[in-house]
């Protein structure tokens, strides 16, 4: 179960919602620069797949490489965590149902996912959701448009994009989600990486960085 702290620092943690989602919603190749860069076609419409609840870590847990996959990767996300039921919500409405924000991992098996062709056994390995530190609420967020995804690998920058850069953006894709699945209170959207994901091996740190929400870091651990 996943703590999230508000990004007041209140002394009191607080279980939200988003501590124990029902389901976890990520969009795939949303950034046209990352869909390239795996030699893929920028989509036509959102990309959807999910990662079940099991995937779920915090900040400063261990992501577990599996002794399955040769190449797993880091791939920094904002998140975005549901705050009432949602189902057939229109764009012009989508706002109105999120709770807030949190920084996500997606961490992907990359040659499973090849292998597969369908990435549930590449994207759902325990430990390969990533989210925390904190719960910040949409209030708290006075320029959305100005928040950038960066993503450092034992201290090297590998991943810096603006979210402007989504193909998708957030009421896009939750207008997209809730036509066919009902997103409940505490769901957490992964909504999409920016290029330059890459490896990640035991020993390495990760640390993802979205200035206003939050710094998540994480160790690399061998199985």
């Amino acid at each position: 179960m996943i703590r999230y702290r508000f990004s007041n620092q209140q002394e009191a943690e607080q279980l939200l919602p988003a501590a124990s989602p029902s389901k976890i919603v990520c969009v795939g190749r949303n950034y046209a620069e990352h869909a390239k860069e795996l030699g893929n076609e920028v989509p036509k419409e959102p990309l959807i797949f999910l990662k079940p609840p099991s995937s779920l870590i915090g900040n400063g847990d261990a992501i577990i490489h599996p002794k399955l996959s040769q190449r797993v990767d880091f791939e920094g996300e904002l998140g975005l965590i549901i705050g009432k039921t949602a189902r057939k919500v229109k764009r012009e409405n989508a706002w109105d149902y999120i709770a807030g924000f949190t920084v996500v991992n997606d961490v992907t098996a990359r040659d499973l996912q090849k292998k597969d062709g369908q990435w549930t056994r590449g994207k759902g390995f325990d430990t390969f959701c990533v989210a925390g530190p904190s719960f910040v609420p949409k209030s708290a967020v006075k320029d959305f448009n100005a928040l950038r995804v960066r993503t450092l690998l034992n201290g090297e920058v590998k991943q810096d994009a603006p979210i402007t850069d989504l193909i998708f953006p957030v009421d896009v894709i939750i207008e997209y989600v809730s036509e066919f699945m009902s997103l409940e209170p505490g769901d957490l959207i992964a909504t999409g990486t920016p290029p330059g994901v890459g490896p990640m091996q035991p020993g390495s740190t990760v640390r993802i960085e979205i200035d206003g929400i939050g710094i998540l870091e994480n160790p690399v651990q061998a199985e």
